[in-house]
């Protein structure tokens, strides 16, 4: 007699497939945190004197910001003056150490909450931001999310940071596109959060939306 065959992850033949769990998605920075985490990590990172000298040198790009309002040009920009240069495996331990040192004065109690009571449901967590995926890795593992996504960075050849982002800025519709990305073009968004307007298309796709219902500081 031959083996057993492995059981089918849809189920024994005949019986319906197994739906896909909703999805929860939670925008990170001023909705699980206080303020915008990927700024507070550049200025930690930076040191004062480094930082105060680099925000003199990106006041051109603050400027041309005022014309074109691109968020994505102004973060590059500011990618490239504190972290061009920095191989990936030090800026993934600089992410762990800012992470362990600065969580609880970053994250609201009443998202965490929030996030903790989804997580006894039957859903799949997703972290969707506008900062690199690199830096809040450490924050989505933590917190156990099922999916982060984030903007990503670009490394060369020597696997060290450029400046340049190979997605583009994780805000606006460009998170639904992300979204579909990650859990598939039908998926179910039971509830989303967020607080600002880059979250707007997010929060409409959702059953259940949060705009700006955290108040909470550590």
């Amino acid at each position: 007699m031959g083996q057993d065959q492995p059981e089918s992850q849809a189920g024994p033949a005949n019986s319906p497939p197994v739906a896909p769990l909703p999805v929860v998605a939670f925008d990170f920075d001023g909705t699980l945190t206080v303020r915008d985490s990927y700024t507070a990590f550049l200025k930690w990172r930076a040191g004062p004197r480094r930082h105060a000298a680099g925000m003199i040198r990106l006041i051109p790009a603050a400027l041309a910001y005022l014309v074109h309002r691109d968020r994505g040009r102004i973060k590059a920009a500011a990618t490239r003056e504190f972290l061009r240069g920095v191989p990936r495996e030090r800026l993934e331990a600089d992410a762990l150490a800012f992470a362990e040192r600065f969580s609880r004065s970053l994250l609201r109690p009443d998202a965490l909450a929030t996030w903790m009571r989804w997580r006894g449901e039957p859903v799949r967590l997703a972290i969707v931001t506008a900062s690199p995926e690199l830096i809040v890795a450490p924050f989505a593992r933590d917190l156990g999310a099922d999916v982060l996504i984030g903007t990503q960075l670009v490394f060369d050849g020597q696997d060290r940071v450029t400046g340049a982002f190979a997605t583009p800025n994780c805000r606006g519709p460009e998170k639904i596109v992300r979204l579909k990305a990650a859990f598939g073009p039908d998926f179910e968004l039971k509830a989303a959060y967020g607080d600002t307007g880059g979250d707007r298309e997010m929060l409409a796709a959702a059953e259940l939306p949060g705009y700006r219902v955290f108040k909470g500081t550590p």
